[in-house]
């Protein structure tokens, strides 16, 4: 039984990211073909924006330039990744986690892959600051690390080991 509710979880996990990835690549592909590069599109007057810009480097913009480095760095991330969730049982904050980490990285990846640069489009300015640029990807991993520290907290860091606690309950 414990076997097929790993099976179901898995599952889940793959769609999760799929989901992910195609919002992701779908937000991408309109940003690209529909509005101009470097120009802000108001959303909301003096906080939220739509702007296309190109990122050849990683998380606000850094190592720029070095996209190459950053891809392969994201293609043995993708891959441990991948082997930890065949090979690990996980519980389903970890399972959700993981999905979302999975999916925006790769999502990312594929940008890198096709175009070698991330497609950005969320810009924000929060108390007067101009938040750097960012996209769904970005969203989805930044979502999937911090529900992984919550659970890191409460101590479910694996599914082997939030069954054993309720067992020596």
């Amino acid at each position: 039984m414990r076997g097929l509710r790993g099976l179901k979880d898995k599952n889940i996990l793959w769609l999760i990211s799929t989901i992910v990835i195609f919002i992701d690549i779908l937000s991408k592909i309109l940003v690209k073909n529909f509005l101009l590069l470097g120009h802000k599109n108001k959303i909301i007057d003096n906080f939220f924006y739509i702007t296309y810009v190109k990122n050849t480097g990683a998380a606000w913009s850094i190592f720029s330039g070095v996209t190459i480095l950053i891809t392969i760095i994201t293609l043995i991330i993708v891959a441990i990744l991948i082997y930890y969730i065949i090979n690990h049982t996980l519980n389903k904050i970890e399972t959700v986690s993981y999905a979302l980490i999975l999916g925006g990285a790769i999502g990312n990846l594929l940008n890198r892959i096709m175009y070698g640069y991330v497609i950005d489009f969320l810009d924000f300015k929060i108390f007067n600051y101009d938040y750097p640029i960012f996209n769904i990807a970005d969203i989805s991993i930044v979502i999937g690390v911090f529900l992984l520290i919550i659970a890191m907290i409460r101590g479910e860091n694996n599914a082997d080991n939030s069954r054993q606690s309720r067992k020596n309950r």
